[in-house]
This record gives structure tokens, sequence and C-alpha cells, in this order.
């Protein structure tokens, strides 16, 4: 069993999460990279994910639109900067609404070791305000129910 995600705050612009998923680090890296595969965990699990669109390439966009059963519309969208397979994924992200304030620079490595996959998910913000604003909101909470379904899709494509 997994243990829950660690959140750290290096410097005053970083929030680190790190989380480990019973699953090779191939798998999980197709779950980053594949819509197909991305909208069945990413997010809260009684939100529609209504838009999700990947050019999984260096240089190409993304784009993912939640919307919860009141309605209300989160989405995000940016650019891939770097991607070497399966180890690391680097790209931009900013959200329609701003409650990032400017966006962030998302960098995920994976690294496997028995089996067993270490996500870490280095966030960067534009200032050490826009990083309190996120250290402060229910971003922890939300991360680890999106985890603990990814979780179960891992085990799903592995039998």
């Amino acid at each position: 069993m997994p243990k829950p995600l660690t959140i750290t705050t290096p410097g005053d612009r970083d929030i680190v999460v790190v989380r480990q998923f019973d699953a090779p680090r191939d798998l999980v890296f197709l779950c980053y990279s594949r819509p197909e595969l991305l909208r069945r965990w990413y997010g809260m699990p009684d939100w529609t994910t209504h838009i999700c669109e990947i050019d999984f390439r260096v240089g190409g966009k993304w784009r993912l639109g939640q919307r919860s059963p009141d309605g209300y519309e989160l989405v995000s969208q940016g650019l891939y900067t770097g991607i070497e397979a399966p180890e690391r994924i680097e790209q931009t992200e900013y959200y329609d609404d701003n409650w990032t304030q400017g966006g962030t620079i998302n960098v995920l490595t994976l690294g496997e070791r028995d089996g067993v996959t270490t996500a870490t998910m280095t966030i960067t913000f534009t200032t050490p305000e826009a990083r309190a604003t996120a250290a402060a909101s229910p971003m922890a909470t939300g991360m680890e129910i999106a985890f603990t379904r990814l979780d179960a899709l891992l085990t799903q494509e592995q039998t």
C-alpha cells in the first residue's frame, strides 16, 4: 500500500510533492502522458473532465478542464518544455482563473526501485506570495485524492 504524499517547501517559491506508486515507472509515465489514461484519474472523482487535450512533445500544448457538480469550471493549460521518457516531464501551467498568480513551472521526475515508482513533482511559483497561497489551499488533499484514483488505475492496468 502506497504511503500518503509528502509536501515540502524548500526555498521561497517551490512546493515539492513526493508520492510512491506500486507500479513500474513506464506505466506511471503513460498515465501522465496519454489523455485516455489521464482523464481516468486526474482531479476529483465527482468532477467531470470535459477537456483533456495533450500534444505530448517538447513545445506541445496541453489543456485540462474540469467541472464540479455545481458547474464551477477549473481549466489549466501550458506547454511541455522537456520530456525524457520515462523519467521526466517538464511543463508550464497556467489556470484560466489565475489562482496561481502568474502560473508555475512543474517538473515531474519518476524513479523506480523494486517495482515501486517514486514520483517527485517540483512546482515553482512566480513569487513567494503565490507559493504561500497554494500552500495554504487544499491542494494536498486534492492531490492525494487524485493519486488514490491513480493507484486504482495502475492496479487495473497491471492485471
